[in-house]
């Protein structure tokens, strides 16, 4: 049973898009252009023109906007078997946010009049991009509840823990390596904190416990333990 956590959307940074649709997938891959990208390329610009939606076969990519002050909040990292790019699919809006590779990956792609037509033909489809755009929204919303009530420390917590919880669901209490390799800027730029902040709290974790930290990755000691530390934080 995946854990459970207040204000979490546990489907958001994991979980197959096509999970239970293989009919579904297979029409999808017969229309799709495989795009292998390298780290830190740009799969699209903010404001550029929506002609296209992604699958992620393989890889990390960020989805972050830049503010009029430099600085680059990012809203999701997207992970294998995830689908980006939808969100201005069905109206033909420009991009609001910008994407790009966190490390080398594999992209499917395939056009918007292409996708649209696909939904049509496979309304399971159509509901699964409905029902994901919905907890995104939903995602997004928790984050700005979190921005205003809650602390760096639980923040970064969070996110640890989102972006771990499929190993946390089969490790049955056991540690777990993070699977996303995300600097410490990168961490920042998705809990509104600053680099120093993230580094000093995630040395409070390490003290404490909960977590090890190395160069390349971070692991959670203790699943159960962080997860209650959280219900702590919360309550």
């Amino acid at each position: 049973m995946a854990p459970d956590t207040p204000h979490m959307d546990w489907h958001l940074i994991k979980g197959g898009f096509f999970d239970g649709l293989e009919r579904e997938f297979e029409a999808f891959r017969a229309l799709a252009a495989t795009r292998r990208v390298k780290k830190n390329d740009i799969i699209f610009f903010e404001n550029d023109r929506c002609t296209r939606c992604y699958y992620l076969d393989h890889g990390s990519v960020k989805i972050f906007r830049i503010s009029l002050h430099g600085k680059e909040p990012t809203f999701f990292i997207r992970s294998p078997g995830e689908m980006f790019g939808l969100a201005e699919i069905v109206g033909g809006e420009t991009r609001k946010c910008s994407a790009q590779a966190i490390s080398d990956g594999v992209i499917l792609e395939v056009g918007r009049k292409e996708f649209l037509d696909l939904m049509l033909d496979h309304p399971l489809l159509a509901r699964r991009a409905i029902e994901v755009l919905g907890r995104r929204i939903r995602y997004l919303t928790g984050q700005l509840e979190n921005l205003m009530t809650c602390g760096v420390a639980t923040r970064l917590l969070k996110l640890l823990v989102c972006l771990s919880h499929d190993e946390i669901a089969q490790a049955k209490g056991g540690p777990v390596d993070v699977p996303a390799k995300l600097t410490q800027g990168q961490m920042a730029s998705m809990t509104g904190s600053c680099q120093q902040t993230v580094s000093e709290t995630l040395a409070s974790f390490e003290e404490r416990g909960l977590i090890k930290v190395t160069r390349r990755s971070i692991t959670l000691l203790d699943p159960s333990a962080i997860l209650e530390e959280l219900s702590r934080m919360e309550n």
